[in-house]
């Protein structure tokens, strides 16, 4: 598969991309999560076909099995009536394994956003594989008013300052709308603690720890303040 280039026109279609990740990903339980199949990352992906080494391109964070986004799942499974019933949102979803967790436990609707065109894929493969609907969207949100959901679930989204300070404050105005949010994190550097409450802790393993995915405490959060 070519790599993608600044001429859009150049840029692999949606369906390659899923192509590609079904061709040469492996559909593997999610650790600590054996009612969720994901098409994961592994030695012999290629990953850097789908221009996962361009220095314009978003790092394939959706390949791998992060700390925020599995916590968040395990929390859904342990308290499933957070989500019964109503409209989510899984905001930087990757993998899409908070979307999936949401609607297996009964959500009304949820969608899943993320910018990186080939986590957009590879949510809706993930979805497929897990016989779950999932509307995903290809955008950044957080310049945008609050969604017209219920309840946003954000799994590691505070691993980089700039990134942390804008989803703060998006996050923020959705707790202002009346919106619920739940934030899933191993307590990296950029999570601003101070201004969120703790609600509950998972052991869970974590592919950005340096130890190859070792297990980590990781926290659920949610923001202890409106505006």
């Amino acid at each position: 598969m070519p790599r993608r280039r600044c001429d859009e026109s150049l840029q692999p279609s949606i369906a390659d991309i899923r192509a590609f990740i079904a061709a040469n990903l492996h559909l593997r339980p999610a650790p600590t999560l054996p009612d969720i199949l994901l098409y994961t990352a592994h030695p012999a992906s290629g990953l850097s076909r789908l221009g996962a080494g361009n220095a314009d391109d978003p790092p394939p964070y959706w390949a791998y099995g992060w700390a925020g986004g599995t916590v968040l799942a395990n929390h859904l499974f342990s308290e499933p009536g957070c989500v019964r019933g109503r409209r989510v949102l899984d905001l930087g979803a990757g993998s899409g394994i908070v979307a999936i967790a949401a609607a297996k436990c009964g959500a009304a609707s949820v969608s899943a956003a993320d910018i990186d065109p080939n986590a957009i894929a590879a949510i809706g493969l993930n979805a497929a594989a897990n016989d779950v609907r999932v509307d995903v969207l290809h955008a950044d949100l957080l310049s945008a008013a609050p969604p017209d959901v219920d309840f946003v679930l954000a799994g590691d989204v505070f691993y980089e300052q700039g990134l942390a300070t804008r989803m703060l404050a998006f996050l923020g105005n959705c707790r202002a709308a009346g919106i619920d949010v739940l934030i899933g994190d191993p307590r990296r550097t950029p999570l601003p603690q101070e201004k969120l409450r703790l609600v509950a802790e998972y052991p869970v393993p974590d592919f950005g720890n340096g130890s190859g995915g070792g297990a980590t405490l990781g926290g659920i959060f949610t923001i202890d303040f409106a505006g």
